[in-house]
């Protein structure tokens, strides 16, 4: 007998790879679907594989409301869901008007959602549609804005944040496998029209891509994606080494001579660490202060203390490095 389409295989067998243990029999997990090609293609196989792992599955449509009739289309991809055998309920949202664009303040609406409706559910874990072709748009963005090698080394396959375990199984697919599978499952998937706008960043990006395969080959695309688990690989060892030298350097105060025979790299991931378990908010936290400190060490002219977020300031003294409440 025929087995699955290989798209629909493809899908499947990312998906069965994703559901592993920490999530087990009689846990629950949810998917996000738009109603597009990579969300639907997502939900058929996690309604697919769940049952056979002894798993609750359930689909989350958020609606933001940005378009007219997008009720409509967060319906039917409801009921997408419940003919794939999947419990579905959308959410509708108001996405603010925000300092980065729609885009930011969609996104930012959207994980709110869906973190909340994870929390209601006691869900295990939150799928998300990213494809291969979404990571590669990640990474040329990160080139192109010089965001570092934190930005290009793209979107996990796992995160957590926000008390939720997100899982991307589809980031080893392409988006034309997630259209391949919809197809040979007889799913006809929304097609957005934000997706061929202009207007939006992420849309003359994909473009930009299109644009250098045709020119550079076929490829571009796989490469990007493959550089930035690369990338991704050798920063996570990097972290790891820099939480155990914090975690032995431990509290305030610090020893300049220590610090010093660090490598640059390396230092400036401890520095973070140090100074988050010292109090600083880690999201505050930026370049020009991790920079600052590390000239305490690196660069020292007998220079005052350096002000960080979380009204603290570090300074030298007696070569120590201190992390202290600011003085007033």
């Amino acid at each position: 007998m025929a087995g699955p389409h290989p798209a629909v295989a493809a899908t499947r067998l990312a998906v069965r790879r994703a559901l592993r243990a920490p999530i087990g029999p009689g846990d629950t997990v949810l998917v996000a679907c738009s109603g597009g090609a990579d969300s639907l293609a997502l939900a058929a196989a996690l309604a697919f594989e769940a049952p056979k792992l002894g798993l609750t599955a359930e689909a989350v449509v958020v609606d933001h409301g940005l378009q007219d009739g997008s009720d409509a289309v967060a319906a039917r991809a409801a009921e997408q869901c419940h003919a794939l055998g999947l419990a579905a309920r959308v959410i509708p949202v108001h996405v603010p008007a925000g300092a980065d664009g729609p885009e930011a303040a969609a996104r930012e609406v959207r994980y709110t959602a869906l973190a909340d409706a994870a929390g209601e559910a006691a869900a295990a874990g939150v799928l998300l549609g990213h494809t291969r072709d979404d990571q590669a748009e990640t990474v040329l963005l990160g080139l192109a804005r010089g965001s570092g090698p934190r930005a290009i080394s793209g979107m996990p396959q796992v995160a957590h944040s926000r008390g939720v375990r997100w899982m991307r199984p589809l980031l080893d697919v392409a988006r034309a496998e997630t259209a391949a599978a919809c197809a040979a499952l007889g799913i006809e998937p929304w097609q957005d029209p934000h997706n061929s706008d202009p207007r939006y960043l992420r849309v003359r990006t994909r473009q930009a891509l299109v644009d250098l395969e045709r020119q550079i080959g076929p490829g571009v695309v796989a490469g990007l994606a493959r550089s930035a688990a690369l990338v991704r690989r050798d920063l996570d060892t990097l972290d790891e080494q820099a939480d155990a030298i914090a975690a032995r350097l431990g509290e305030t105060p610090w020893p300049v001579d220590e610090l010093s025979t660090l490598s640059p790299a390396l230092r400036t991931r401890v520095w973070r660490s140090l100074l988050t378990t010292g109090g600083c908010p880690s999201a505050a936290l930026g370049k020009v202060h991790l920079d600052g400190v590390d000239a305490l060490v690196g660069q020292w002219r007998g220079q005052g203390p350096i002000h960080v977020p979380g009204a603290l300031q570090v300074r030298r003294a007696d070569g120590l490095i201190h992390l202290e409440p600011r003085a007033c």
